[in-house]
């Protein structure tokens, strides 16, 4: 599906308030009500909005810590380790990667000592995972994938 900068419109003001009402992303998108309907219609029955959720702040759940964790494992375990790494605790992304590691987590955690047991305990107990490297996040800024979407078209 070839996407237009309306459509990247759309998504872009789905990502900063994907409770919008129709008639207020029209406006915002400077389309008819009827237009919004369809175009929103057409990329959900495409995939390309798989859908809405709420963004929440970790901090204020409990788990203002968080690390990024880069890992090698036994190779012929991919299957296995990929869902084990996917049950471990405060896991909210996992990308199995080529280059020098062979995953990469974000994992959100209450404090030091979660992430210590995380890390000592849970990982470190997998037989399949070689090593690993920890990297505290000091600040961290998103960037909604619909802006990036625009950006990689613009060009």
């Amino acid at each position: 599906m070839t996407l237009d900068p309306v459509d990247h419109s759309i998504l872009a003001e789905l990502q900063r308030d994907g409770r919008v009402s129709i008639s207020e992303l029209a406006a915002r998108v400077h389309i008819s009500r009827a237009t919004a309907y369809a175009r929103l219609a057409r990329m959900r029955d495409d995939g390309v909005i798989r859908s809405v959720r709420a963004e929440i702040d970790p901090e204020k759940i409990g788990l203002g810590l968080g690390a990024i964790i880069l890992g090698d494992v036994e190779q012929a375990s991919w299957r296995e380790v990929r869902e084990r790494l996917l049950a471990l605790p405060g896991v909210e992304y996992l990308a199995l990667t080529s280059g020098g590691h062979d995953f990469v987590l974000f994992v959100r955690a209450p404090d030091l000592a979660a992430l210590r047991d995380l890390v000592l305990l849970e990982l470190h107990d997998m037989p399949e995972v070689r090593t690993t490297q920890t990297m505290v996040v000091l600040d961290e800024v998103r960037r909604p994938v619909g802006d990036l979407a625009r950006r990689a078209t613009a060009r």
